[in-house]
């Protein structure tokens, strides 16, 4: 009975100390008012004699000296607790609506870690990227090269892949100021308007992980939104910055963007085109929805690819003075005009990339999966593609079928 008494004894102090483990709870928790999160973050380049009011929270002065004409300028955009919007017109933790919802910090440094150390040697909180959702990055910046900026977000395990990353010809701390009546928070005014233009077909989805992704495709470039600012409280979705080992090296008109959708047949259609049909007068037709074929072959011992497109639209509009277009010919004949601009689109598109080496469509991937031989032969690396593509031929075929005119009236 001694024995059994003492193995339950034991037993019962082992039964203690799991239930006491049990109900330590987070014992290393940070409260989220006690975090200084970050929504956005602008990168521009540091004005000149930044470095000598740089806060020497890494390094000595001396030590990055090398670093001084490579310098940024940091700018984050922090929630205030209490303060941020929770619907149309909601003021947060604020009555009155006076207190603006974010707190506006910029700094400089020789790197992004570097700088995001200055940063917090100018906050309380211990900084935090959770719930980052835009990064602007500054065009001089991007043409620099964005390996460090990557570098640095690969290796942070707080950063969402489903962050957009932003390229401007603006200052990038601008654009963490811009927020029109409909939404106080500037971060999540650009994050709507990127994820509505999406959805409205204005725009392919593209967060960090699909550039990321294309950039470390052989046969393919990464491209991201070229956005610029527009009376003070509006944001344009100006065109596509496209890259070329890291570094952007171009970019195009808006209506660029509906032709690279158009080649990859992505969807919804949300372009349109004005354009003039001989005998008829100007006309605008809205793309409803793409589809898209692309196939690479080998001639002459390069690569040319033959891309069919075929687009559903709608007559949007008609400018001339004279009235109806019910005729089916006049609809062949808007149609021939139509196939005729969207061909001429996608062809200025591929004749800026091919300049600029950026293969954005992707014809070094198909290659790369359908002639592997020819692929092992004359590729070694991203840049053997980016001059073959440079030099590719290519064969655009655009069909389009009008299949709403409007109502008509009898």
């Amino acid at each position: 009975m001694g024995i059994l008494a003492k193995c339950k004894r034991q037993i019962s102090f082992m039964l203690l100390v799991l239930l006491v483990l049990s109900l330590t709870g987070c014992w290393d928790r940070i409260e989220i008012e006690d975090r200084a999160l970050i929504l956005g973050i602008g990168i521009d380049e540091a004005e000149e004699g930044a470095s000598s009011t740089e806060d020497l929270t890494t390094h000595s002065r001396e030590e990055a000296a090398p670093l001084d004409n490579r310098m940024i300028r940091l700018t984050a955009q922090i929630a205030v607790p209490g303060l941020i919007p929770l619907g149309p017109g909601g003021n947060g933790g604020s009555a009155e609506g006076k207190e603006e919802p974010v707190w506006v910090v910029s700094v400089v440094g020789h790197t992004i870690n570097d700088a995001m150390n200055n940063l917090q040697q100018e906050i309380a909180d211990p900084r935090s990227l959770i719930h980052l959702r835009v990064i602007v990055v500054n065009e001089n910046v991007a043409r620099r090269g964005m390996d460090d900026l990557n570098d640095y977000l690969r290796r942070n395990q707080e950063v969402r892949r489903s962050t957009w990353l932003l390229i401007t010809d603006n200052k990038a701390a601008d654009l963490m100021g811009v927020a029109p009546p409909l939404e106080r928070v500037p971060t999540l005014y650009l994050l709507a308007m990127l994820e509505k233009a999406a959805d409205m077909g204005k725009f392919p989805k593209n967060s960090l992980s699909n550039y990321w992704n294309s950039e470390s495709k052989l046969g393919q470039n990464a491209y991201l939104p070229y956005v610029s600012i527009r009376q003070k409280e509006n944001i344009l979705i100006k065109g596509l910055a496209y890259f070329n080992s890291n570094k952007l090296v171009g970019t195009t008109t808006p209506i660029e963007i509906g032709a690279y959708m158009a080649a990859k047949g992505f969807n919804p259609g949300g372009y349109t085109a004005m354009y003039n049909v001989p005998g008829i007068g100007f006309v605008t037709i809205r793309a409803t929805e793409r589809q898209s074929n692309i196939k690479v072959d080998i001639r002459n011992g390069k690569p040319h690819a033959t891309i069919n497109v075929r687009i559903q639209a709608e007559l949007a509009e008609k400018y001339s003075p004279k009235p109806g277009m019910d005729d089916q010919e006049e609809l062949n004949m808007a149609e021939r005009g139509f196939n005729r601009f969207v061909k001429e689109m996608i062809t200025s598109l591929l004749e800026k990339t091919q300049k600029d080496k950026s293969d954005i469509i992707g014809f070094g991937e198909i290659v790369r999966a359908n002639n592997r031989d020819y692929w092992h032969k004359h590729i070694r690396d991203k840049n053997d593609w980016a001059l073959l593509y440079s030099n590719m031929t290519y064969t655009i075929h655009v069909s389009s079928d009008i299949r709403r005119v409007g109502m008509k009236v009898d």
